[in-house]
């Protein structure tokens, strides 16, 4: 696995996600967003590195989708067509999904070596779960 740097989309399991989503539907599309993110919330224990950046990059695509989102998808890194209006449901399951990536058993969260990248990858998760809220979670 390829990864070289903090962003959602900066390795290569998250470039090979975004690119599974290439020529769905939109219900195929809500249903690869939200299976990666029950795969996170499925797992017991351990979450898996390649799960959890999925999960990120996921969320980071539902995230991206909504009103005055703070999270822009570099056209380079997102689907070569923007995704269309997503269920509110998959903002609950990312973020339950990426509360657990941030946890401790988390192979993704422990996996970065150098405590810089680590704290720059994790202020980048947690942007992403705040764009995340419904103005009601504020």
């Amino acid at each position: 696995m390829g990864t070289w740097g903090t962003g959602p989309f900066d390795s290569d399991l998250a470039a090979d996600f975004v690119d599974e989503l290439e020529e769905l539907t939109r219900q195929q599309t809500i249903d690869v967003l939200e299976r990666a993110f029950q795969r996170v919330t499925d797992s017991k224990e351990l979450v898996d590195g390649g799960e959890g950046a999925e999960a990120v990059a996921a969320g980071a695509l539902v995230a991206s989708t909504l009103p005055h989102s703070s999270i822009v998808i570099d056209p380079d890194d997102g689907p070569r067509q923007p995704l269309s209006e997503l269920p509110t449901s998959l903002r609950a399951s990312a973020r339950l999904a990426l509360d657990r990536v941030l946890r401790d058993g988390s192979e993704i969260a422990t996996g970065w070596m150098d405590s810089g990248d680590a704290d720059r990858w994790r202020r980048e998760v947690r942007q992403i779960l705040r764009a995340l809220e419904t103005p009601a979670d504020h």
